[in-house]
């Protein structure tokens, strides 16, 4: 009985502190001191679901694959959410969840004073204590591949009773089987920022899930060792590879979706910070961990796009108590991504970034850094701040993109499926993008791993080729890869019969891409090219061939490096930035700084 007192009444101390300010991302003070006692009401009140895993092979949905719904938890930053609701209407369901029926009118007040349609968006008050859906959501998954759907949950790593079990409250609202790792030996404590998976079954992760399930771990679960995870993460999920980085020094929280973010199967978009500054050497070091231990599913090695870690506007980084500004924070909802920004020298370099590695979304800008709406202030941006239910009735097709192909052997293949079965596939491409595009009907190769196939013809040596897939289901559903076709494509370049196309020979002569911005104020950025494995030097020099400022000593990892260079302390004036690689080769590019 006096358990039960002290349970109520830390739930009373806790829930009274929810509603005076908005809760971090992380522990507040008063949370680090009630959390050993407190037992998270998904282990002991649970209303809905299962606590044993799934007894079919499961696969957890990646994020770029369609969405039903969007789900928010309304808590402050109205402004902030009704820019995401707005962006998202229209691709998708937008269910809200709020603490009160109260809360309820005032959110469909504002939204509505914003000329915000509500036609598809929903409006619940299951109750909640804080606006981080992503780390206390449930994630999808699939039934063999494609069939029914289910969720899944972990124990949420906060003292927060209503956030804890508000995936109950909406797996139960849509009827969707809910799969929750609550109860020992599977009671697994995650969060949702810090998982990301590629829908083939690998999974990453900051060690952090390591040290919250170890051996004193404030949560009262049972103590679990890397290969426990692994098991618990490959039953409930069907993750077959969980791959774990150190955390990040100056990352309180060590969440991976604050600096890293896959925006397919095989590219990693990583935030870097300018050489050596903050949590840059430790990224490196993660990055260069998962380039030389792991390759795509497909077998090749990764993309990796670089992506700028702005500082305050007094230029100081979270080494030096500055918000984790990231751009890595977005999430996709169908054909629109929605990304934070910060101010405008940095949103520049981000948004051309996105823009050239998302073709045909729909890239939304939302300021997380204004005043009274400074939701990086808390430790978290967009993603943080929403999460997703994926579709009922998927129709899944994984594609490995290529950079060129042989005139004669321009074959395209593709995994397709839906648990209705597929009636056709078909590619649709062109060398001309003014021009309509013209189809090529796709094959069944492989009927046991779903994998259609078909050889694109009439094509020259030299000829760009823009390309998407199509599926059409038995039952009539339709879906296109890239999912944002045809707006969107890929492209692949056509060599002649074994020889080398000038395309590629030109390509590969750009070692240096030019400087953007240039002129710059704060920052620009490089582009290497062609010296994966290199080791090199990037140097500022002045006009008069006086050294200004080293930049860089160190290998290249990947076929195309991008750097970000701080050039906010350089008098104005023109500058060279010169690239020397280990065999003396020397490139340089012009700079004016303003």
């Amino acid at each position: 009985m006096i358990k039960q007192l002290f349970y109520f009444s830390l739930l009373l101390f806790v829930s009274s502190a929810f509603s005076q300010t908005e809760l971090p991302r992380g522990l507040t003070p008063e949370e680090k001191i009630t959390l050993p006692n407190y037992v998270s009401p998904s282990r002991t009140e649970r209303a809905y679901g299962n606590t044993t895993p799934p007894t079919d092979n499961v696969r957890t949905m990646a994020e770029w694959e369609e969405i039903e719904y969007l789900v928010i938890s309304w808590s402050g930053y109205s402004s902030i959410l009704a820019q995401i609701v707005d962006a998202a209407k229209d691709e998708c369901k937008v269910a809200i969840f709020c603490n009160t029926n109260n809360d309820v009118t005032s959110a469909q007040n504002y939204l509505s004073n914003q000329g915000i349609d509500l036609t598809h968006v929903e409006f619940y008050a299951p109750g909640n204590n804080s606006i981080w859906i992503r780390d206390f959501g449930a994630f999808s998954v699939y039934k063999n591949d494609v069939d029914s759907l289910y969720l899944v949950e972990w124990i949420y790593n906060r003292p927060r009773p209503k956030d804890d079990v508000m995936p109950q409250f909406y797996a139960q609202q849509y009827n969707i089987p809910l799969y929750s790792t609550t109860a020992a030996p599977t009671d697994l404590v995650n969060t949702g920022g810090n998982f990301m998976v590629d829908g083939l079954n690998r999974a990453m992760a900051s060690k952090l899930i390591l040290s919250e399930n170890e051996p004193g771990n404030p949560y009262n679960v049972t103590v679990k060792s890397e290969s426990d995870i692994d098991q618990i993460m490959h039953d409930f999920m069907g993750v077959s590879e969980f791959v774990k980085m150190t955390v990040l020094p100056y990352d309180g929280i060590h969440h991976i979706d604050m600096h890293m973010k896959l925006l397919d199967e095989e590219t990693l978009l990583v935030g870097e910070y300018p050489l050596g500054i903050s949590d840059g050497p430790q990224i490196e070091d993660n990055l260069a961990y998962v380039l030389t231990n792991f390759t795509t599913p497909f077998g090749n090695p990764y993309k990796v796009v670089r992506i700028p870690m702005p500082p305050a506007t007094n230029g100081t980084h979270p080494s030096q108590g500055a918000s984790y500004r990231t751009y890595a924070n977005g999430v996709f909802v169908n054909k629109t991504y929605i990304v934070p920004t910060y101010r405008q020298e940095y949103d520049t370099i981000a948004l051309r970034i996105l823009h050239e590695n998302l073709p045909g979304y729909n890239i939304v800008p939302i300021d997380c850094d204004n005043s009274g709406s400074n939701l990086i202030s808390l430790g978290g941006a967009i993603h943080c701040i929403t999460n997703s239910i994926g579709v009922q009735d998927p129709l899944w097709i994984v594609h490995q993109v290529i950079d060129s192909a042989e005139v004669n052997t321009a074959f395209l293949d593709a995994r397709i499926q839906h648990k209705s079965g597929i009636s056709q596939a078909t590619i649709y491409y062109t060398t001309n993008t003014s021009l309509p595009f013209i189809t090529q009907t796709m094959s069944l190769i492989d009927p046991a791993q779903h994998i259609w196939e078909a050889q694109l013809l009439n094509l020259n040596p030299g000829d760009t080729v823009y390309y998407y897939i199509h599926a059409e289901a038995n039952n009539g559903k339709q879906q296109s890869r890239p999912i944002t076709a045809p707006d969107g494509y890929y492209y692949f370049v056509v060599t002649g019969d074994g020889s080398t196309s000038a395309a590629l020979t030109e390509k590969e002569e750009t070692i240096l891409s030019s400087l953007y911005p240039n002129p710059a104020h704060d920052i620009t950025s490089l582009k290497i090219n062609h010296l994966k494995g290199e080791q090199v030097k990037i140097d500022i020099y002045a006009i008069t061939g006086e050294l200004v400022k080293p930049l860089y000593d160190g290998k290249i990892y990947e076929d195309e490096r991008q750097f970000f260079i701080d050039v906010s302390s350089l008098s104005s004036g023109v500058y060279f930035v010169t690239v020397t690689s280990s065999n003396g080769k020397q490139w340089s590019q012009k700079l004016n700084k303003q």
